[in-house]
């Protein structure tokens, strides 16, 4: 695998990449994947995590998708809609990739995402997901492998109504996925919203909403601040006492690892919701645990796991259309069938191309090492659950 990237990554991703560029590039005897994600600033994390693993899944694959040499060319959205349209520009009419990935925030991907779907090439979403192109801006194009921008927020919509939470604040920021998160938690959630904010996507000061959150005394809080705006949240929120008569509740987004590394003790006993855990018993998912904890020296998150499931859903329709992928419609209907093992568990696609998939409640609680760690419920939230918006999709199955 030839794998190239931006000087300023981790040296272990490097050395990776380094470790794998050992096959010729022949034009015709690989597959060429264009990454782009937020791998620098405060959201980094959240980018850093999906390229690893898409990455390990590369190296357990022997550095190849469906048998093909994969060459994988890694670069930096820097958090900015206008350069990951120029990257995913560069990668589809100069580096002539075959497939495109790895984009962390809704905006950045529906500026950049033209420039793969108005040339022909197959878009793979390891988390971005919003709800116009689940309904009728769908395209056959674009496959979400991570679950609807909705869905979580429903899953903690059921949860808080299945709790009997009697009146919710809800804070998001003011973008399509946050728009999205709080419009699936009220979706499903039957008691009643006090208050409901949508702050600067990148805020990480809270002062202002919290004194607005202490006035309507809510019961309960749900946030949709994934990255560094969870962290900082999460901190000021307990830091001001509010934690102490309002209950936190939390998507997946805001509760994973790279959350709860930075926050601490705060995180424990915080219910959040999502389509994977670390702890899934199933083979899959426990080679990809086990194996991103001795590449990487640390424990995965949900986007890791979203990378890795991108990385292997290219390697099974690869695989299943035996190389030719220069028959797009041929590689279109072996990605929708979606043969391969998910470390979530049961995964299908729906008719827009998006997940039904169950989502569950997870709690976090100790590791017996002294950390903290997500675990879940044995019982799904929500089972078989797919979108609100595939109706309005007119795509052919």
């Amino acid at each position: 695998m030839r794998t190239t990237f931006r000087s300023s990554l981790p040296l272990g991703a490097l050395a990776m990449a380094t470790a794998l560029a050992t096959i010729p590039a022949a034009a015709a005897d690989k597959v060429k994947i264009g990454f782009v994600s937020t791998l620098s600033g405060p959201s980094s994390a959240l980018g850093v995590d999906i390229r690893d693993g898409f990455l390990l899944a590369v190296k357990l694959n022997g550095g190849k998708l469906g048998a093909l040499p994969a060459e994988v060319i890694v670069s930096d959205d820097q958090f900015k809609p206008d350069v990951a349209k120029q990257q995913f520009e560069k990668n589809v009419k100069r580096d002539k990739v075959d497939f495109m990935t790895g984009v962390v925030f809704s905006n950045i991907m529906l500026a950049a995402l033209p420039e793969a779907l108005d040339n022909n090439v197959i878009y793979i979403s390891p988390n971005a997901a919003p709800s116009s192109i689940a309904g009728k801006d769908c395209n056959p194009l674009f496959f979400a492998v991570s679950w609807p921008n909705d869905a979580y927020h429903e899953a903690a919509g059921a949860y808080a109504t299945q709790r009997e939470v009697k009146s919710v604040y809800l804070l998001a920021p003011n973008y399509q996925a946050g728009k999205d998160s709080l419009a699936g938690f009220k979706r499903m959630f039957k008691g009643q919203i006090v208050g409901e904010n949508y702050t600067k996507l990148g805020q990480l000061d809270y002062a202002a909403e919290l004194a607005e959150i202490r006035a309507a005394k809510p019961q309960a809080m749900y946030i949709f601040l994934p990255g560094g705006m969870g962290i900082n949240f999460i901190k000021q929120f307990v830091g001001a006492g509010l934690s102490k008569d309002i209950q936190l509740l939390l998507p997946g987004f805001s509760a994973d690892q790279d959350v709860i590394n930075p926050v601490g003790p705060a995180m424990s006993g915080l219910f959040n919701t999502a389509h994977w855990s670390p702890d899934f018993n199933n083979p899959a998912n426990q080679q990809f645990v086990e194996a991103f904890q001795k590449e990487y020296k640390r424990l995965p998150t949900l986007y890791a796991s979203q990378g890795y499931d991108a990385a292997q859903l290219i390697n099974a329709a690869v695989r299943d259309v035996k190389g030719r992928i220069e028959d797009r419609e041929a590689v279109r209907k072996a990605l929708k069938a979606a043969k391969f093992d998910s470390v979530r568990g049961p995964f299908r696609f729906n008719t827009n191309q998006y997940p039904i998939q169950n989502y569950y409640v997870r709690t976090v609680g100790s590791d017996g090492k002294g950390g903290l760690v997500n675990k879940s419920f044995n019982q799904p939230i929500l089972k078989d659950h797919g979108d609100a918006y595939v109706g309005e999709c007119k795509m052919k199955p």
